[in-house]
């Protein structure tokens, strides 16, 4: 089984976070954000990977530290859970229509974080979530996986379907990099190492 899990303590946040590649019976998010929980519970089940995320941040203040931190460490879980990356696709992309809106992403588990987010949010906030940390939460997540993440909205109304989108597209696109391909003798690269 690739697992994983991670906890991460600052003045800001206490954040613990575990997955599992090959399991998604376990789903399970509380961060204090309601919206962002949402997301993530997406993610995951479109990702079709176990995961489990609890954290506690300073809310009082914005809901920026927990999302960042928690893109942090789950960007750091899913690194460790893929180990060598063997036999992985290593590349995955998924377009996701929401009523209106269609999200689109594209990714590399390349070793060589980047990120290009094409996307704008009318509205600023859903719920206690600032739309703006959707990219801070993709840079944290891109950036400590090792993953080049391309992520677009094509077109869209709603903020919320257009967030919900690019968190499904992310999951699914994610679920086709990371599937054991039995045709893959080693690592997927000319290098013969993804790092």
């Amino acid at each position: 089984m690739r697992t994983a899990s991670k906890q991460r303590k600052t003045n800001e946040t206490a954040i613990d976070v575990a997955c599992n590649l090959d399991n998604n019976k376990v789903v399970e998010v509380t961060t204090g954000v309601g919206f962002f929980d949402h997301m993530l519970e997406l993610f995951a089940r479109h990702g079709r990977i176990g995961l489990t995320v609890k954290a506690k941040g300073d809310l009082h203040i914005d809901s920026h530290h927990t999302v960042e931190d928690v893109g942090i460490v789950l960007g750091q879980v899913i690194k460790e859970a893929l180990g060598d990356k063997k036999q992985i696709n290593r590349y995955g992309t998924a377009y996701v229509p929401m009523d209106e809106t269609l999200g689109f992403v594209s990714l590399d588990i390349s070793g060589r974080p980047f990120l290009v987010l094409d996307a704008t949010f009318e509205n600023q906030k859903l719920g206690n979530f600032d739309t703006e940390l959707v990219r801070e939460f993709l840079q944290a997540f891109a950036f400590q996986a090792g993953i080049t993440l391309h992520a677009r909205v094509l077109y869209g109304i709603n903020t919320h379907h257009k967030v919900e989108a690019i968190f499904k597209a992310l999951g699914r696109a994610l679920a086709e990099a990371i599937k054991i391909n039995p045709e893959i003798e080693g690592v997927n690269s000319t290098k013969g190492l993804i790092e």
